[in-house]
């Protein structure tokens, strides 16, 4: 760690209102990172649990944090923050995998479709 660099003060707070994370990170912290110390911490009693770090969105301030920048690229400061604990809210969302619908199967029939004629 960088002399002067910023300590913060984080907790991730999940989708029932649990706080999990509570520690100081430092601001050249990547966000992947995070996102990994949440996954090895996240409570085993859950419901919905992310599977990998691609499962899950850091929001802070109203901003999905992006995974390749660090807690300072990211623009999360202490500031002027009572008690100087900056809580961060996690969603869990799976990637959304393609499937194919009826309708899409129906539209590609209809372009295979060719005109014959019959003499």
């Amino acid at each position: 760690m960088a002399e002067g660099e910023e300590q913060l003060e984080l907790k991730f707070r999940i989708f029932d209102g649990t706080d999990i994370g509570h520690r100081t990170y430092s601001s050249s912290t990547n966000i992947a990172t995070l996102k990994q110390r949440i996954l090895s911490e996240w409570p085993q009693d859950k419901s919905v649990a992310p599977k990998s770090v691609n499962d899950m969105k850091l929001i802070h301030a109203g901003k999905v944090l992006d995974n390749g920048k660090t807690l300072a690229e990211s623009r999360v400061h202490i500031g002027d923050l009572p008690g100087g604990v900056i809580t961060m809210h996690v969603v869990v969302q799976p990637p959304v995998a393609k499937r194919k619908t009826d309708k899409n199967n129906a539209d590609k029939q209809n372009q295979m479709l060719c005109s014959c004629t019959i003499l």
